[in-house]
């Protein structure tokens, strides 16, 4: 299987991309970066050196991900997504050194026009709903909204909100998958 390669793309020299991944209009991939297989990467995207992505990635439009990102398999990253990778950046100030690791855990879902700053670490199947700002760590299966993110319920990996019952038992209506709320938690307790 093949990579579809948009002639209005640029790949740098040394980048790595794997089979099966598409690359759309006039995207930016820097030397360094690794894409995983069956990616797809929307028009104006810019991926930097040292990025990583996971297999089945989809990256929407106009997303650029800088250095110190790793997103793990079938993450979702919605259109005009940001991420950051210094805390306190200056024009006049060289801080290439400092730039922080964030880390998107597998399946994680973040809506379009999020901002995510660095040095987090966004856990599994966690969804980050549209123009939230993520300023802290998220929990695995965590759902946040608003600015500063803040968490108000739990998703489940097939993308639904959990209800759970007096007992701390949810079940996705999609997969019937059952989940547990433990030390303020949510887990998953059996998958089909």
């Amino acid at each position: 299987m093949k990579i579809h390669v948009h002639p209005s793309a640029v790949i740098d020299a040394g980048a790595q991309i794997g089979e099966g991944t598409r690359v759309w209009h006039f995207t930016h991939i820097m030397e360094g970066a690794r894409i995983g297989k069956n990616c797809v990467l929307g028009q104006n995207t810019f991926v930097a050196n040292g990025v990583v992505l996971g297999d089945n990635v989809r990256v929407q439009n106009n997303v650029s991900i800088y250095e110190g990102v790793v997103c793990d398999n079938d993450v979702f990253i919605g259109p005009s997504v940001v991420f950051t990778n210094v805390i306190n950046p200056r024009s006049f100030v060289n801080r290439k050194d400092e730039f922080q690791k964030t880390i998107v855990h597998k399946g994680v879902s973040i809506g379009a026009n999020a901002t995510i700053l660095c040095g987090i670490h966004i856990g599994a199947h966690a969804f980050i709903g549209a123009g939230t700002v993520i300023t802290k760590n998220v929990d695995n299966f965590a759902l946040m909204v608003g600015n500063p993110g803040k968490h108000i319920g739990w998703m489940s990996r097939s993308g639904y909100r959990l209800s759970f019952d007096t007992y701390g038992r949810a079940i996705c209506p999609s997969s019937r998958e059952e989940y547990v709320l433990e030390g303020g938690l949510c887990i998953l307790k059996s998958s089909i």
